[in-house]
């Protein structure tokens, strides 16, 4: 489920509003707000056509979990989906030439027993 829009990265290109299938966003003052949070698939469009890696979509709707910011940027979450599908820029490999445990697997360690 969507869980953060980063006021300080977002640049307002409204990618998340139009690849969203269901219309979670508003924009309000050039930026988008969760407006509907119940209605996130957790499809991760949003997440991955971000450009500045702006979004963090958690995994596991039904995990209710605390986000902090600071927290998903030090541990690299903050935007991981797009690298994680290979459309990051910084990519030196694509996925099937890692050898990398899946991002799920990674979230749900890092999150049982909250």
């Amino acid at each position: 489920m969507i869980e953060l829009i980063s006021a300080d990265r977002c640049v307002g290109c409204k990618l998340c509003v139009k690849v969203c299938p269901t219309n979670v966003f508003d924009m309000v003052d050039r930026l988008p707000l969760i407006a509907r949070k119940e209605d996130c698939q957790t499809c991760f469009m949003c997440e991955a056509y971000c450009p500045v890696d702006a979004l963090y979509v958690a995994p596991y709707a039904d995990l209710h979990i605390e986000v902090d910011e600071k927290e998903l940027i030090r541990s690299g979450l903050l935007g991981s989906w797009r690298f994680e599908i290979g459309w990051g820029t910084q990519e030196k490999a694509t996925m099937a030439e890692r050898d990398t445990t899946p991002f799920f697997e990674v979230f749900t360690a890092q999150h049982r027993g909250s």
